[in-house]
């Protein structure tokens, strides 16, 4: 399970056996989980965020998904 960013309380990540899905990545924090699509950065699944800091982690998302998107094809080839 590559981390590719840490920021604050976040984790931002790729679960290594996902190839065959699109782009995204995973984000915790505590308990809480979500994943979101990165081509284009759209929600997938939620557990446990509010509305209010998805939107934070989504901008997270939106500033770094040139290099989340570097790593992912780093780690699963173009």
């Amino acid at each position: 399970m590559p981390v590719i960013l840490r920021s604050g309380p976040y984790r931002l990540y790729f679960f290594s056996h996902e190839p065959n899905e699109p782009p995204h990545v995973h984000i915790d924090r505590d308990n809480q989980s979500c994943k979101f699509w990165l081509n284009p950065v759209s929600l997938a699944r939620n557990l446990g965020f509010s509305a209010r800091e998805l939107r934070h982690i989504e901008r997270m998302v939106l500033d770094n998904q040139k290099r989340l998107l570097e790593a992912w094809d780093d780690n699963f080839g173009n």
